[in-house]
C-alpha cells in the first residue's frame, strides 16, 4: 500500500487511534481537545480514513470499531522522508545544521547529540 499524506484533521484521528489501539466514534471524539468536532464530521472524516486504506472496522450489532492499518512508525517515517527530501535535498547534514541553529542548541545539547552520533558509529561497525 502506498502511503498518502493525511490532513491536519486526518491525522488528529489516526494520533487519537495509534493511542487508543481501536475504539468507536465516540470514543475517538473524547479524546479530541475543544472545541470539539461535530459527531458527524468526526464520522466523515473516519470514513475518508478507511476509503484511503489507513483504517479498518469491525462490526459488532450496530457499532463499527475502527482501529489503524497503517501504522505510526510507518507515517512517521513517510513524513520524515517527504521532510528530508522536500527541504533538505536528503541530506542529513543539512537537517542536523538547521536543527542546532534553529533551535539555538547549546554546547550540552551538541555534546549529547555527538555522544548519539559516536554511539550509532560504534553500532555500525
Amino acid at each position: 500500500m502506498t502511503i498518502k499524506e493525511l490532513t491536519k484533521a486526518e491525522e488528529q484521528i489516526m494520533q487519537i487511534l495509534w493511542q487508543l489501539g481501536e475504539g468507536i466514534v465516540k470514543d475517538i471524539l473524547e479524546q479530541m481537545d475543544e472545541p470539539k468536532p461535530a459527531y458527524n464530521t468526526v464520522s466523515t472524516v473516519v470514513r475518508v480514513l478507511e476509503g484511503k486504506g489507513f483504517i479498518s472496522h469491525k462490526v459488532y450489532g450496530n457499532s463499527h470499531v475502527y482501529f489503524p492499518l497503517v501504522t505510526e512508525a510507518a507515517y512517521k517515517k513517510f513524513t520524515f522522508d517527504k521532510m528530508m527530501n522536500n527541504y533538505f535535498s536528503n541530506s542529513y547534514q543539512s537537517l542536523v545544521s538547521f536543527i542546532a541553529n534553529e533551535k539555538k542548541l547549546d554546547v550540552n545539547q551538541l555534546d549529547e547529540l555527538t555522544q548519539l552520533i559516536e554511539d550509532l558509529k560504534k553500532k555500525k561497525k
